[in-house]
């Protein structure tokens, strides 16, 4: 049986094969009414579009990369889950890579890792802004999470706004021991958006900062940010009655370090995560966690870059997303 061709297209939408091809290759200049005519053609005569020769005539490969630092992390394999079909949806395919360390990112970003993508989505995790300056970027690049980029179009979640819920949420239960969970691999002091909005949350009920109360392991993980961080604050001698942890895994290593060591939660030590992941869910007890809308913040960048690669030119685009508190059994009263 004969393929159809974009000569069949034509004559069904009544158009010619070159409106054909102009709205197939997404070109500017074609009314929204003869689109539809086409795309209606399209599906009546069963044409499917040869993407090796598109790539040819547009330029394009219909390829996008996803980089993630890792994929053991909850986090960053349901984020990487979520682009890839967000993209499928816009017709793209995707290379999933995984980049370990700062320079692999600046690799990723900019194409001498990943030479044959329409554009790039990248959920940084060492990235930053002065890796690129200077240099020249030959194809989109959207940054999902992480500090806003200046040059990138971004999409930076809300950090503070969801730290600042969740301290404010194990305060309003009475708790005012609470110890900061988080990664430093230096050993540094706890900075950056979310241990703001967990002091903001601290000064506004009066309750002074105590710096012994900070817990940090080498990275976001469940063992060193988590088990092994809660562990070190338990042998401390400190005392606190609740945990806020930057994030679920570090949560999850919590929980452990704690119930290892007689502890009860929430009857002892609340504990809350962050990035509401699906292990949250299934913790014993289940963990309250601050989600992030990852459905929104993928929405954004899929959208942003799908605009990008259509030939939208001018400076980076910075959208923020909000966060909401989804309150599980980890911080129920007592």
């Amino acid at each position: 049986m004969r393929r159809p061709t974009l000569a069949d297209v034509a004559a069904v939408a009544g158009v010619s094969a070159k409106s054909v091809s102009n709205v197939l290759l997404e070109r500017p200049g074609v009314s929204a009414a003869t689109r539809e005519r086409v795309h209606q053609a399209v599906a009546e005569v069963g044409y499917v579009v040869n993407q090796a020769g598109r790539g040819l005539v547009s330029g394009r490969t219909g390829r996008v990369a996803v980089v993630v630092p890792m994929l053991y992390q909850p986090y960053f394999a349901e984020m990487a889950e979520r682009a890839i079909l967000a993209l499928e949806a816009h017709g793209l395919s995707t290379t999933l890579l995984i980049a370990a360390d700062a320079e692999a990112e600046r690799a990723a970003v900019l194409g001498t890792s990943t030479p044959d993508v329409d554009g790039v989505i990248i959920c940084p995790h060492e990235f930053v802004g002065p890796m690129i300056e200077g240099v020249e970027l030959t194809r989109p690049v959207v940054q999902l999470g992480g500090a806003a980029v200046d040059r990138l179009d971004c999409v930076v979640m809300g950090e503070r706004e969801g730290a600042y819920l969740a301290a404010r949420h194990l305060l309003e239960s009475g708790r005012r021991r609470i110890a900061l969970v988080w990664n430093s691999p230096d050993g540094e002091l706890p900075s950056g958006d979310r241990y703001d909005g967990y002091r903001q949350a601290i000064g506004e009920f009066g309750v002074e900062l105590d710096p012994s109360l900070y817990a940090s392991g080498s990275d976001w993980d469940r063992r060193t940010s988590g088990y092994e961080a809660m562990v070190a604050l338990l042998r401390s001698g400190v005392r606190f009655d609740a945990a806020l942890c930057v994030n679920d895994a570090i949560a999850v290593g919590a929980l452990r370090a704690l119930r290892s060591h007689g502890r009860r939660v929430p009857d002892d030590v609340a504990v809350t995560g962050f990035d509401a992941t699906d292990e949250g869910e299934f913790t014993v007890p289940s963990l309250t966690s601050v989600s992030p809308r990852k459905p929104e913040m993928v929405e954004h960048a899929v959208s942003m870059l799908v605009e990008r690669i259509g030939g939208l030119q001018g400076p980076g685009r910075h959208v923020r997303t909000g966060a909401d508190l989804v309150v599980r059994d980890s911080t129920a009263s007592v």
